[in-house]
């Protein structure tokens, strides 16, 4: 497996530019199923997460076909198969967004329970419990979930309430109910930005949805969908990791191709612990340390538009570097501390009680052998090894790989000494041209 190997204490000068979001990128991209036509997808990031959504809907007989790096263009006139096996799901819980338009435009799927990052139990009963509301017949066998639309083979429009906010939940439902009979109303839903990219993207194909972005989405239900051409916003968390690098090492970055009112309460939380962010115009931040040196704050994580869990480990990372004691609570998901134990290794005085973590700073890190746990974990550790003093080692990078594009390349143009040291045997990403790029 390939590792990075990061020598710290290099203050991160210069500009980065920030990449599509993958969050966005995947449901848009199973949102392709709902049409026999041409879907055309712009700024999708190159990372792992990506090539395993392809291969998915290559599997199930989309032609895919990649005319620049970041450009998807889609097509699904003749799916084959309407099944998503274990071997792809278990690697990505994503996938399991095949689901709804699946059910939608064909009236059948089977979905293998899904896997992905080991950050806590991350069911899609709600997900299941949504669908029968819509009419569908649902079952689990042998570790899939089966799902049949109901006779006639058009799901129904009902109103769905959300017993809690689910993003990919509330994603499934959208677009399973574009092409339901009648109308939709989804109450409690997600608002990330992913979930109005997603909807915007399904109106260019001839849906008629409302709300999205807001606790209450309405979806009208039309015969057909068409094809569309949509660019993928960009990388929230990215930003936000990016931010806190700046601020970690004491340096100055612009940030460009972001959208600074995507991560308002991120930029509003860092400016709370010292950093100062300038937002340029529309799509570019300009960041550094405040004169006074960076202080504790508290944070709890929250589902959208609160402080995102996808955050809550590179915070960390950045309060033990800050002058105080913060509290950092996780609401989201109920094992995400698995990086502080690693961060304990290079000397961070971090105390877990719970759902709370207690850290004290700032301290000096020091480099060591570490190990990611999940794609944040990794992240974090980047970051920690980074003002690290000495050479730190970060084992498990596959997990950034899924979710990061490139992110040592970026890191090494403003300054990091960091670099990836390649497994002879498994290689992290495919080269372009196993891509599908023309």
């Amino acid at each position: 497996m390939d590792k990075f190997r990061i020598t710290g204490g290099r203050a991160l000068r210069g500009r980065i530019n920030v990449s599509g979001a993958k969050n966005s990128a995947l449901p848009c991209m199973a949102a392709t199923l709902l049409t026999g036509e041409s879907v055309t997808l712009h700024n999708v990031p190159y990372v792992r997460d990506i090539i395993t959504q392809r291969r998915l809907l290559e599997d199930l007989g989309a032609h895919v076909l990649t005319p620049e790096l970041r450009t998807h263009k889609i097509t699904a006139a003749h799916i084959e198969l309407f099944e998503a096996p274990y071997d792809l799901v278990k690697t990505m819980r994503a996938s399991v967004l095949v689901l709804g338009p699946l059910l939608a435009r064909f009236g059948k799927a089977k979905v293998s329970l899904p896997g992905g990052c080991a950050i806590g139990s991350r069911p899609i009963d709600l997900h299941l419990e949504s669908l029968k509301q819509l009419g569908a017949e649902v079952s689990l066998e042998a570790g899939y979930v089966v799902a049949r639309a109901p006779r006639g083979g058009r799901l129904r429009g009902t109103t769905v309430n959300f017993d809690k906010v689910t993003v990919t939940g509330t994603e499934n439902l959208l677009m399973a109910a574009t092409l339901a009979s009648g109308t939709t109303t989804l109450n409690n839903a997600a608002r990330e930005p992913e979930v109005a990219d997603l909807a915007e993207l399904l109106n260019r194909m001839g849906a008629r949805v409302r709300g999205a972005g807001t606790p209450t989405i309405t979806i009208e239900g039309v015969e057909t969908l068409g094809a569309a051409e949509h660019t993928i916003i960009p990388d929230r968390i990215e930003t936000g990791t990016f931010l806190v690098a700046a601020a970690i090492t004491d340096g100055e970055l612009e940030l460009k191709d972001c959208t600074p009112e995507h991560s308002s309460i991120v930029i509003a939380k860092l400016r709370e612990a010292g950093v100062e962010i300038e937002e340029v115009n529309q799509s570019t931040l300009h960041v550094r340390r405040s004169a006074g040196g960076l202080r504790a704050s508290d944070i709890t994580t929250e589902p959208h538009p609160r402080f995102p869990t996808d955050m809550q480990a590179q915070y960390m990372t950045l309060m033990t570097q800050s002058e105080g004691r913060s509290r950092i609570t996780e609401t989201i998901f109920e094992n995400r501390f698995m990086h502080a134990s690693e961060m304990q290794r290079m000397g961070a005085h971090i105390a877990i009680d719970g759902r709370t973590a207690v850290v004290e700073g700032p301290t000096q890190l020091a480099g060591a052998r570490v190990q990611a746990s999940d794609l944040r974990a990794s992240a974090s550790l980047v970051l920690a090894g980074l003002v690290a003093e000495g050479e730190t080692i970060i084992e498990r990078v596959y997990h950034i790989d899924r979710g990061y594009e490139k992110i040592e390349d970026k890191l090494r143009g403003v300054g990091a000494q960091i670099e990836r040291l390649r497994d002879s045997v498994t290689s992290s990403l495919p080269p372009i041209a196993e891509v599908g790029v023309l």
